[in-house]
Parts: C-alpha cells; structure tokens; sequence
C-alpha cells in the first residue's frame, strides 16, 4: 500500500492521463489502497483544478477530460523523450510553423529532464539525420533553448556572432523575443554595448551564456518583434524596381503569382491574336535570377520591361533552357 500522499497521487495522475476510463477497483489495485481512498484521492484532484469525470455503475469508474485550463501533465520516461526528440528536430531546423512556443516548451522539459533520459534524447538526437528543404542553417537546439529562457527570464545573454562578411565578435544582450521565418531563426535584442535594438541570426550565434543578471524589459520601437524584424530585414536589402508585362488578364497573373510581388493591372492594348494584356509594377529585394524564374513559372507569356538587369537575366536564362532542351 502507497503511504505517501503526494506520490499515491502523481501516480494516479498519470494513469487518469491515459485516454481511457478506469474502473475504480483497477485503479485500487494499482495504488494498493482502498476503493475509498480511490474516492478521496480523486476529491484531491479536482480541488486542484484536475477535472476528473466519475461514472456510475456496479464498478464506477473514473477518467481525465479537458477542462477550461490545462493543469499541469505527468509523463512517463518514453512519453518525455519521444516529446523533447520531437521538439529538438523541429526546432533546430526551424520548420515553418514551429514558433517560439516550442522553443519555450523544449527549454521547460529540458530543464527538469533526469540526467538519465537527457542523455538518451541526445543519443537518439545524434543518431537520426533529418531531411530538410531550403537554404535554412541547423541550429543545435541547446542553443535555442537557452536563448528562450534568457527571453523568458529577463535575464541578460551574452554570445559570440559571427556576422555575414565573417566578422567575429562577443555580444551583450537584453533579449526581446525569438522569431521564426521559417527558415530561419532570429533573436531581436538590446545591445547593450551599441546602445541600440539588433536582430541576430541564431545560425550565426555560438558560446550563448545566460549570464544570471535581471533586467526590465525594455519597449520595442514598432512593438512587435516580427514586424521590428520585418522592417530590419527591408532596410538591409538593395531593391529594385522591375515593370512586366503579360499576355493574359490581369485576372489570369493574379491567380499564379504571390500578391507580395504586385498586383498586375489591365492595359488597354491587346496582342495579335487578341487576347488581353496586363501590366505588373513592383518593387523587389531578391535577386533578379529568383524573380526570372518566378515569372517563368506563371506559365505565360511576358515581356520584361525593367529594369536591364532583369532583361538580361530573362534572356540568358531563356538561352539556356532552349539549350538543355537540345534547340
């Protein structure tokens, strides 16, 4: 029979969170107690915000449901290591879609993981090689979590980055909040030694040390951390403005390129064989190669207006496809 309170009911915890009913002998007999301790102990759970559903019958029998908030879970050894496997991968890959939440939730589990099933998730983190798309660097997720509790904590970070020209050098921060794009993660920090708000690529991050020291968060100028990274991101770049124009309705191009690229307008002439043109205007950061094949891939025909660059890259590019294709 269990004497300890407390660990009777972690364990009763845990089998209740097993997406089943239990019987209320069964649950006695796994506890070594007594169907009215059984009663008791389930008392115990709902005053601590656990909603236990009870069943009448010969038997009774008991089973967790969802509630208005989520208490806190028990987790056996496999289910604790199957979840921090899966937030590792995700998260060091920076999946679209896996946001700075699972990060968080990584940084918690791993914080209370045994040593024993630490080392096992870092075995089978070592053995497995993910398959990833795009240009996104791998991060290891150590160095993410603890950038999420330097973010959760206001507690300073300190780092050394590595900059895109290579320059190496050690930085102070104040972290704000960690943004995926989803090929990348960014860290928007207070540098404290240029005095001013920064965006850091995570990839680029190494040694990150939660240095212990509190802060009071400061305002972010633009208030969010994805738009402060947004508009970091556009003052970096060199644009360009580019003009097409498209044997189609301005209807048809609309349907088969990103509204991020422009929108395109009907023009008032149309071709020989009388169909409709439209005309799209826009402005662009990426390289003209990339934008050549965006417009080649809408499938119709265009003509590139400007700028010259973008007309030579068209030309070159159309020359070497009737090459490939033996023309």
């Amino acid at each position: 029979m269990t004497t300890d309170t407390p660990a009777r009911l972690l364990h009763l915890l845990s089998l209740l969170q097993t997406p089943r009913e239990w019987p209320g002998g069964e649950l006695a007999d796994r506890l070594g107690v007594s169907r009215r301790t059984v009663r008791r102990d389930v008392d115990r759970l709902r005053e601590l915000g656990y909603p236990v559903q009870a069943s009448k019958g010969s038997d009774g029998g008991y089973r967790l449901v969802a509630g208005k908030a989520m208490p806190p879970l028990v987790l056996d050894d496999e289910e604790a290591v199957a979840i921090a496997v899966g937030l590792r991968a995700g998260a060091g890959h920076a999946v679209e879609g896996v946001d700075e939440a699972s990060v968080r939730a990584l940084a918690k589990l791993e914080q209370v993981l045994p040593s024993r099933l630490r080392h096992r998730v870092s075995t089978l983190q070592a053995a497995t090689t993910p398959l990833t798309s795009g240009d996104g660097a791998s991060i290891a997720p150590e160095t993410l979590t603890v950038m999420a509790s330097t973010v959760a904590g206001h507690e300073r970070l300190r780092f050394a980055y590595r900059t895109k020209d290579g320059t190496e050098s050690r930085r102070v921060t104040e972290p704000y909040r960690l943004v995926s794009t989803g090929r990348r993660w960014y860290l928007v920090a207070y540098d404290l030694d240029r005095d001013d708000w920064r965006t850091f690529r995570v990839d680029r991050v190494s040694e990150p040390f939660a240095t212990g020291a509190r802060f009071a968060p400061r305002e972010l100028p633009t208030g969010s951390a994805a738009e402060y990274l947004r508009q970091s991101m556009y003052r970096r770049q060199e644009t360009y403005e580019f003009a097409v124009t498209f044997a189609a309705s301005a209807e048809v191009v609309a349907a088969r390129v990103p509204g991020w690229v422009g929108t395109p307008e009907a023009v008032g002439e149309v071709g020989d064989s009388g169909e409709a043109r439209c005309r799209l205007r826009g402005e662009s950061g990426d390289a003209v190669e990339w934008l050549a094949i965006r417009l080649a891939m809408t499938g119709v025909d265009f003509t590139v207006e400007s700028p010259s660059e973008l007309v030579e890259c068209v030309r070159g590019l159309g020359e070497r496809m009737v090459r490939a294709a033996g023309g």
